[in-house]
C-alpha cells in the first residue's frame, strides 16, 4: 500500500469498517475484463477469520462465473465527503475502505437457511421480520470466505494518523 500513514491493520477496526459499509462489490473474472456486482451482505469475523455472506439467483452472469471459478476479489467502502483545505490550497476525501480476495463457498442445506437468516438481520428493515423460507431453496446463497484483506481510511486532517 502506498499510503502506510492510512493502512489499516487492527482486525476490529477492519471489521469496524466492515459493519458500516451498506454493500459490498464483488469482482469476478469474467475473460478480458473483470465483472463487478453491488451486493448486499452479511458478515462474521471469528477467530482471526472474516467470511462474507452474499446471496445471488441460481442463474445469470454473477451465479455462472462464481461456480465457474470459485473465487472473487471484493471491495467496499464508506464516503464521508470532501474536505476544502484553503489554507493549503487542497482538499482531502474522507473514506474508509476494504478490499480483498475470497474463495467462494455455495451453501447448501441448512447453511443456506443460516445464511439467509444473516442477511435479513444485517439491514434495519429487515431485522426481525418474518420472511417467506420457501424462496431458499430457489436462491443461491454464498459465503465469501477472505483468503487477503486490507483496509484503508483518511479520516482527515484533524485526525491523528
Amino acid at each position: 500500500m502506498r499510503r502506510k500513514d492510512r493502512e489499516v491493520t487492527d482486525l476490529d477496526q477492519i471489521v469496524s469498517i466492515i459493519g458500516a459499509c451498506p454493500i459490498v462489490r464483488i469482482g469476478l473474472a469474467d475473460g478480458d475484463y473483470p465483472y463487478i456486482v453491488p451486493v448486499n451482505f452479511a458478515y462474521e469475523a471469528e477467530d482471526g477469520k472474516i467470511c462474507l455472506y452474499i446471496h445471488s439467483a441460481k442463474a445469470g452472469r454473477k451465479y455462472g462465473l462464481m461456480t465457474k471459478n470459485g473465487k472473487c476479489s471484493f471491495e467496499m467502502d464508506v464516503y464521508g465527503g470532501v474536505i476544502a483545505m484553503p489554507e493549503k490550497k487542497d482538499s482531502t476525501t474522507i473514506y474508509n475502505s476494504v478490499m480483498g480476495e475470497a474463495d467462494i463457498e455455495i451453501l447448501e442445506g441448512e447453511a443456506a437457511f443460516d445464511c439467509a437468516r444473516k442477511l435479513m438481520a444485517r439491514y434495519d428493515a429487515t431485522r426481525n421480520a418474518p420472511f417467506n423460507e420457501n424462496v431458499v431453496p430457489n436462491t443461491c446463497f454464498v459465503r465469501l470466505k477472505v483468503t487477503q484483506i486490507a483496509a484503508k481510511a483518511n479520516r482527515g486532517p484533524d485526525h491523528a494518523e
